[in-house]
């Protein structure tokens, strides 16, 4: 199966594959990892062969005792599939109830029964869901576990083709609200603690199970399982596009503040795209680090004549410090850091940005940014990719369907690039900014998202504020051995500071590759859990 696999990477794409060898064999092994990752998931025996590794990992787990868990199976014409997962729900040793039209009086038998001492979960499967063999265990250990608030419980889940055959496995992030607001990954793959109020905001609706668990997560918190525990028939799709934003009647005033050095032709379009953007109040500081270009310096007067505040900021490049300088200096509640390397595509980027922005829960937004030849840059960040922190479906065409559509949806993340970020003035200053000791160039914004974070600020990324971005155009890479070593320095500090060498991205999942960007299945053995 392993030589198969392979050959179907080779398939995919021979030159990438050759690739990855040949940085394997210099010894370049993250790299080579990434690369592999991605081609490797791609095959079409990918999950089979990860299915192959599960079972011969894990064993199945039997459970002795009364499962607290009642499954309502929704009826149907085929009688089959009825039967199919009413077998597999007997052999888990979970009570179940086939249901029709009479929805409200089951449920209510079942939330005001006699056996009220024993609480009851309620399970919610579609005719021909089956269920994995490792589940009944699987969710009892999670009610034995949770916290007493904890209504909805919920886990991974794959599909199953007209053979039978398991496909498309969806290894569903910790609970992400914003995103389970665009596309509900979780109803058809969970259990609620469902109440009396649950049940009359169902009763009488064509989707009372969604609307049950969405009324159930709403009151209490939300734990995810991740195992595969569930093999459905079908399940909804994610959608292409989401609703428009609903831009906040009050804006206040952003400070846009954009380092720079020469490359005039980059900073002009900058400013030019800002200065079409639709919005009410926007404060414009360019952070000048020793720029010598005549053409550029010529520019920069003028810019000063219009009213855009420069900052000169001498010396070593040090992206933290001059944001840091910077921000001081700013009038706006809102900050929005921006590379000169960003290109405004629509004029309402800022407005849709700032509203996010201006949630109590939200710390620091990011957007959706796009290289120039069309392909996804950056769609938030994942912790712990690399060992250290990746932008999530780098590389990805935007129409494409990627994970599950993941890059199309608005969601909470681990964190977001400061090539373009909106976050309060207060919030930035509150965590300190960004690290000028330990990350003047990279990782600075992995570090502030996740003080932010901390704080109960959390991350968000916006699809619907698509930019361009030409990256590091006038800085550069870090090819040269000082820029080298200051990149391996800013590496260990934030392993150092933030485990990223240790910890699962809440958003991300332990049985997807810490190698690629790309959401792409973990095919070694070490990442399929016991």
């Amino acid at each position: 199966m392993t030589i198969r696999v392979h050959i179907d990477a080779f398939l995919i794409d021979p030159f990438r594959y050759l690739t990855a060898w040949k940085w394997r064999i210099l010894g370049k092994r993250v790299r080579a990892s990434g690369q592999f990752a991605a081609l490797l998931a791609g095959s079409p025996r990918a999950y089979d062969f990860w299915i192959l590794i599960l079972d011969r990992s894990q064993s199945h787990a039997k459970v002795d005792r009364d499962v607290p868990i009642v499954a309502l199976v929704q009826d149907s014409d085929d009688h089959v599939a009825v039967d199919a997962t009413l077998r597999s729900l007997a052999a888990s040793g979970i009570q179940s109830l086939v249901i029709g039209s009479c929805v409200k009086a089951i449920l209510r038998r079942i939330l005001g029964g006699a056996d009220r001492q024993q609480e009851r979960w309620i399970m919610l499967l579609q005719a021909g869901d089956l269920l994995s063999p490792r589940a009944a265990a699987s969710y009892l250990a999670a009610i034995e576990t949770v916290s007493a608030s904890c209504t909805v419980i919920y886990a991974d889940d794959d599909a199953l083709d007209h053979s039978g055959r398991r496909t498309r496995p969806h290894l569903k992030p910790d609970w992400n609200s914003e995103l389970q607001g665009h596309f509900d990954f979780v109803t058809g793959a969970c259990i609620v603690r469902a109440d009396a109020v649950d049940l009359a905001d169902a009763d009488g609706t064509c989707d009372w199970t969604a609307r049950m668990v969405s009324g159930a997560a709403r009151r209490g918190t939300v734990s995810h399982i991740p195992k595969i525990l569930h093999h459905r028939r079908a399940r909804p799709l994610a959608p292409a596009k989401v609703d428009p934003v609903q831009v906040a009647s009050h804006l206040p005033l952003v400070s846009v503040i954009i380092p720079t050095r020469n490359r005039v032709t980059l900073l002009r379009t900058c400013i030019t795209g800002l200065r079409a953007t639709r919005y009410p109040g926007i404060e414009i500081i360019v952070a000048n680090n020793d720029s010598d270009d005549p053409e550029t310096l010529a520019y920069l007067g003028a810019l000063a004549e219009g009213g855009v505040t420069i900052v000169d900021q001498p010396g070593p490049f040090n992206y933290s410090a001059i944001n840091n300088n910077a921000v001081a200096l700013a009038r706006g509640e809102l900050i929005c850091l921006m590379n000169n390397d960003i290109e405004v595509l629509s004029p309402d980027w800022l407005a849709i940005m700032a509203t996010q922005a201006m949630r109590p829960e939200v710390g620091a937004v990011g957007a959706q940014l796009l290289y120039p030849d069309g392909r996804i840059q950056h769609a938030g960040v994942v912790i712990g990719v690399g060992n250290a922190a990746g932008h999530a479906h780098r590389f990805l065409r935007p129409e494409a369907e990627g994970y599950f559509r993941r890059h199309s949806l608005p969601q909470y993340v681990s964190a977001v690039t400061a090539a373009c970020l909106v976050v309060r003035r207060d919030r930035f200053l509150a965590v300190g900014g960004l690290n000028a000791s330990n990350f003047p160039v990279a990782f600075n914004d992995v570090d502030l998202c996740l003080k932010l974070n901390q704080r109960g600020w959390q991350s968000f990324y916006e699809p619907r504020a698509v930019l361009l971005h030409h990256e590091s155009v006038s800085r550069g890479l870090d090819t040269d051995p000082v820029g080298a070593a200051r990149f391996a320095g800013e590496l260990a500090a934030l392993q150092r500071i933030w485990r990223t060498d240790e910890i699962t991205d809440p958003f991300h999942h332990p049985m997807l590759s810490r190698a690629s960007e790309q959401f792409a299945l973990d095919l070694t053995p070490a990442a399929v859990p016991a």
